[in-house]
């Protein structure tokens, strides 16, 4: 019998949804943003009271919603109570986009990591993954245009997997995305190639201009292609791409430095874990977007191991 109730209270504790009451028994729940993780973070956010209007609402809480719709994948009415308002924790995700925040809050944590070491510029690695569109992503405004023109400016195409996006991915030697560019499903991998190797410079924290090139980009069969190794070239990367069957193999192709590009292969699984990620669910890509740079925050946010 007492075990028995025991049990029950344990699943009563589990299941409230009383607000603040995880932080009155000093628990962080699953998913939750630990104190090592806000304690870097909360210094690259904006003061939760502004100068002027009304204080915000506690931004560990409210990140803390946001996390769980990113990693639940839940609509946002359905937000448990114990993140506050609704209302209050979408409107402040929208609001951060529109104002740049979140790629800030990325770039932020990429200068800190690169000022200890911890970005490794030797190599960087490219791929691409689909993603399948939910049917509510389907509907953005056309502002005067065709479907087809709106699809594609909202990056959304069809491929063979139905209705898709790709989410095309640069990360460093150590496995931890740089950037992020996002196309219709049907776009093959090169033709997002440049804005992948142009975009993600990294500034420093002290003097010095922002570092944007790696020495070497490695990338599977899908990159493989004359005009993909001259893109690399023009910006002095040295290309480590396995050559098809139906070119010619490459002189000094770097086998042992084509074996680590399993790493960005597990960073997107590891990027898949958010299910607003590995399936979209936002009509308009720069709040896709932005969902994904939340998970690459989380990632960031991670001791290297």
């Amino acid at each position: 019998g007492s075990r028995r109730e025991g049990g029950a209270t344990r699943a009563c504790l589990q299941t409230a949804d009383i607000p603040g009451l995880s932080f009155h028994f000093g628990c962080v729940r699953r998913g939750d943003l630990t104190d090592q993780q806000w304690r870097r973070l909360e210094p690259l956010l904006p003061p939760e009271k502004p100068w002027t209007g009304r204080p915000n609402e506690d931004h560990r809480r409210i990140l803390n919603g946001i996390l769980w719709i990113d990693r639940t994948g839940a609509p946002w009415r359905d937000l448990p109570r114990r993140y506050g308002p609704v209302g209050t924790a979408s409107s402040r995700f929208y609001r951060w986009r529109k104002a740049g925040i979140w790629q800030r809050i990325l770039s932020d944590l990429q200068a800190e990591a690169d000022h200890r070491g911890e970005i490794d510029w030797n190599i960087h690695f490219v791929d691409a993954t689909i993603v399948r569109a939910h049917q509510h992503a389907a509907g953005a405004r056309r502002d005067g245009g065709t479907s087809e023109e709106a699809q594609a400016r909202e990056a959304l195409g069809r491929s063979q997997g139905g209705f898709t996006a790709k989410v095309h991915l640069r990360a460093e030697g150590n496995g931890r995305p740089i950037t992020a560019v996002l196309t219709g499903g049907e776009r093959h991998e090169q033709i997002a190639l440049e804005a992948v190797l142009d975009r993600g410079a990294v500034r420093r924290l002290g003097r010095g201009r922002p570092r944007l090139r790696p020495r070497a980009a490695a990338g599977d069969k899908a990159y493989s292609s004359p005009r993909a190794r001259a893109h690399l070239r023009r910006r002095h990367i040295r290309p480590v791409v396995p050559a098809k069957k139906n070119e010619r193999r490459q002189p000094g192709f770097d086998r042992e430095a084509y074996r680590l590009r399993n790493r960005v292969e597990r960073l997107i699984n590891r990027l898949k874990h958010f299910r607003r990620i590995a399936t979209r669910y936002e009509k308009r890509a720069a709040n896709y977007l932005a969902m994904l740079h939340i998970g690459v925050i989380l990632l960031w946010l991670k001791p290297l191991s």
